[in-house]
């Protein structure tokens, strides 16, 4: 009953930032620089939806609210959604589809380099998102979707790298990162701790049944 519930609820509300940015389009409320404008929010809020995404799993096992992982993938996949407007705002309203040019920009500007590896690491997140792609690669699904971590990193120094001179925003979230993969560090050393301490764990006496 939950999931019927919130589920469309989640999906309308991950659709909320297009909204926004198509109603001042159409009352020509973009600014100066309507370009500048679509490009920061798309790239912004992809980085926001990678972010809820690596912050599902920690949430989940610190609050015991095992329901919040149906949501992951939905939350993912809006991530890539707006990587796609971000990227197509790039290629096609900035460098007006000069494949010239953007390969240029890629190699000369950093953060570009950086945005650009962020997206295409996506690309086989978003892929592999069915439940078919989790049959098929089995074990290896999980070693593959790891690649979000190497996706926020770009997307973050993406960011710092980009604003230049107040990084103070593009900081909050590399603050953030940290603390998503320094959780994540942490639970594995302690999972590792556990499992050499219970290997190390003697045995029952022989003729003594375990309990």
């Amino acid at each position: 009953m939950r999931n019927k519930i919130l589920k469309p609820l989640v999906f309308l509300a991950a659709l909320l930032p297009l909204a926004r940015l198509v109603y001042y389009f159409r009352t020509d409320n973009l600014g100066a620089n309507p370009i500048e404008v679509i490009t920061h929010s798309t790239g912004t809020w992809t980085l926001i939806f990678v972010m809820i995404t690596l912050s599902i799993t920690p949430l989940r096992r610190l609050s015991g609210l095992l329901w919040m992982v149906q949501y992951r993938r939905m939350v993912g996949l809006f991530a890539f959604f707006y990587g796609v407007l971000h990227f197509i705002t790039y290629i096609w309203l900035d460098q007006s589809l000069d494949l010239q040019s953007i390969v240029k920009d890629v190699y000369k500007r950093p953060f570009i380099t950086a945005g650009f590896t962020a997206f295409v690491l996506m690309i086989p997140l978003a892929l592999t998102s069915t439940k078919g792609w989790i049959r098929r690669l089995g074990k290896g699904w999980v070693k593959l979707h790891r690649l979000i971590y190497l996706t926020a990193i770009a997307g973050v120094t993406h960011y710092i790298w980009l604003v230049k001179k107040d990084i103070r925003v593009p900081l909050i979230y590399a603050g953030i990162l940290t603390a998503l993969l320094g959780y994540r560090i942490v639970m594995q050393i302690v999972s590792r701790v556990r499992k050499d301490t219970a290997a190390r764990r003697p045995g029952p006496p022989v003729g003594v049944p375990a309990d």
